[in-house]
């Protein structure tokens, strides 16, 4: 079985700055880390692919730095890494993104399942896995928290939909996308690190290397959602405190109100 996650290199902190011309997150300098999710997605793929013989794969779209984080997931178990990094992809939103790792996908030379996690801690759409499936014309499931059974042709898996719990049954290929405490990720393995070349095992594609990929899809220009305007919230550390008695309180509380003009 050919198993390829996807996975995303995101700010290690929440202290990131947004161009408001571009409404882009400005990474340049900030600590980065492999998306917490992503590593139940990749927990998953490693205990599929050792029950069923078989090998996984890395894909990742991001700036040079994001080699980092898929040299991580071969430290944890994954037998080689794509990066797709090129200016064409810059500012991708959740439908630029999904079209350009549907070929990223289709170049790594196959797949039986593609496994994603949930969302990613800096964007939250929790759309790019769906909408990776639609493009590549393959049955999904989300929000996946257990693996029921695997077989040659299947795949089952039970989704918590809030109130409900659902399982679902797909033929290979399918995608999933892995919702968090379905596992216990593994950590790197100091051995691997000492024996693998991560540089021969990762692979970089700029736009030109994916099958006929059209710019006119990829980064800012394929990207339908436009952001008007974005601002950070606005921090009002005023503040009152008033003691006394339940009526005095009521008053008090009454005469900002009757002030503010809400009564």
């Amino acid at each position: 079985m050919n198993i390829l996650v996807c996975i995303k290199q995101v700010p290690g902190t929440n202290k990131v700055e947004v161009d408001e011309e571009t409404g882009v997150l400005r990474r340049a300098g900030i600590a980065a880390k492999l998306n917490p999710y992503d590593l139940f997605a990749l927990e998953t793929a490693f205990v599929l692919a050792e029950k069923t013989g078989g090998s996984v794969k890395t894909l990742s779209m991001g700036p040079p730095q994001a080699k980092d984080a898929l040299t991580e997931t071969l430290w944890m178990g994954a037998d080689e890494g794509t990066l797709l990094c090129d200016k064409a992809f810059a500012g991708a939103d959740v439908a630029a993104t999904s079209y350009a790792l549907s070929l990223g996908a289709m170049k790594t030379g196959g797949f039986d399942l593609i496994v994603c996690g949930k969302q990613t801690t800096d964007g939250d759409t929790a759309q790019v896995g769906p909408e990776l499936a639609e493009r590549l014309g393959i049955e999904h499931a989300t929000n996946v928290v257990r693996i029921d059974g695997i077989d040659e042709h299947s795949i089952t898996v039970t989704i918590d939909l809030d109130s409900v719990l659902q399982t679902q049954k797909m033929a290979f290929p399918c995608l999933l996308t892995i919702d968090k405490d379905a596992n216990t990720p593994r950590l790197p393995s100091y051995n691997r690190k000492k024996a693998i070349d991560a540089e021969k095992q990762i692979r970089v594609l700029a736009a030109c290397d994916l099958p006929d990929a059209d710019a006119v899809k990829l980064g800012l220009k394929g990207s339908p959602t436009q952001v008007e305007r974005i601002f950070p919230p606005e921090n009002d550390v005023e503040k009152q405190t008033f003691t006394g008695t339940g009526a005095k309180l009521a008053n008090a509380l009454y005469g900002i109100l009757h002030e503010q003009k809400f009564v």
